[in-house]
């Protein structure tokens, strides 16, 4: 018998296409009236068309959320919630947006309802990532959790093809992490094999089919893998790739799913000697013998970036990058040493394919 304990998170999903206009009844359920909408200023368009929806139930529209979830921005959003007497969140994007409702979430216990509009997979997860000074930090707390996801297929078909891309490989790794992590357990292991083959077989269909049904089950196959991953990755926790993610994020502010992306072929690659089971089970669920070098094939078939140096990172600051991700270290299979970081950062910086 395999010995595991697994934790169910309470969260109410509802999936589909159309969804969205469910969204005030769904406010009611809550027994909420007084809902602040969040988005980001280039989704100000979408926060409109939930305050219409809501109506009278939406006393305000904050578009000011922003990557890595700076404290100021939080602080500036509390103020306004409570200026506005809001009862309850409701965050429309992606994981900066996400981040910002969990973080008023943090600070006043406001009930959130969020609709996903892209992979992020941060709504399924009680886990908040928040930047103060240059430096990013994390914590795991059911204050966090959203009450409500509304997942809407049909708010994923404009996503560009190369966020996309990017967006469901982050994504992914909150699967591959989940599989190797501490945690770990048969229930976890089942989502994270479900999510990483739901969405690594969408993603070359949304990039390359032009058949608008078969784009769709795509869009609905990896929104679904999204929520998978999301899910077993919030019921366990993070190890060495979202530890150098948020340090290359909150830092040196590199782009979220961009860095995900680029990093998780060779955080992969130093863990597999360690964690040779759970990549395995990876690798099935992608389709491939070596899972380190097929996620690289893939970012790279569908156009993704593949270095740090396309993201801009500079090489001088590989070093100092290491120095902080040894630091505090999150669980891993094998503990983080500075100089074997300080190779996968160059190895990632230059964009060379795992061995």
């Amino acid at each position: 018998m395999h010995h595991f304990i697994y934790n169910a998170l309470p969260a109410r999903v509802v999936f589909g296409s159309g969804t969205q206009a469910q969204v005030t009844q769904e406010l009611k359920n809550l027994g909420c009236c007084k809902a602040l909408v969040l988005t980001t200023p280039q989704q100000v368009d979408q926060g409109h068309v939930v305050e219409d929806l809501l109506g009278d139930l939406c006393v305000g529209l904050y578009t000011r959320a922003t990557m890595h979830t700076p404290t100021h921005i939080t602080d500036d959003a509390v103020k306004a919630a409570q200026e506005l007497k809001a009862d309850c969140i409701v965050a429309v994007g992606g994981g900066s947006t996400i981040g910002l409702g969990k973080a008023i979430a943090l600070h006043t216990d406001l009930p959130q309802i969020v609709i996903p509009t892209t992979y992020a997979g941060s709504e399924a997860t009680p886990i908040i990532g928040q930047t103060e000074n240059g430096v990013k930090t994390t914590q795991k707390t059911l204050k966090v959790l959203p009450e409500v996801i509304i997942y809407d297929v049909d708010l994923t078909l404009t996503l560009p093809p190369k966020m996309s891309v990017t967006s469901g490989i982050n994504a992914i790794a909150h699967a591959v992490e989940a599989l190797y992590s501490q945690d770990a357990n048969p229930v976890t292991n089942l989502l994270a094999q479900e999510g990483i083959k739901s969405i690594a077989s969408a993603l070359p269909v949304i990039i390359q089919e032009k058949d608008t049904a078969l784009l769709l089950k795509a869009r609905s196959d990896a929104l679904y893998g999204a929520w998978a991953c999301g899910t077993c990755l919030g019921a366990v926790g993070m190890s060495l790739h979202h530890k150098l993610c948020h340090t290359l994020g909150g830092t040196f502010d590199l782009p979220h799913a961009e860095t995900h992306t680029v990093i998780l072929p060779h955080a992969i690659a130093y863990n597999t000697p360690f964690a040779a089971d759970a990549i395995a089970k990876a690798a099935l669920s992608l389709g491939v013998r070596n899972a380190a070098q097929g996620i690289y094939d893939l970012a790279k078939e569908l156009g993704a970036p593949c270095s740090l140096k396309e993201l801009g990172m500079k090489e001088e600051d590989l070093e100092g990058a290491a120095d902080i991700a040894v630091r505090s270290p999150y669980s891993n299979p094998v503990p983080l040493e500075r100089e074997k970081l300080l190779k996968l950062l160059r190895d990632a910086w230059a964009g060379t394919r795992p061995e």
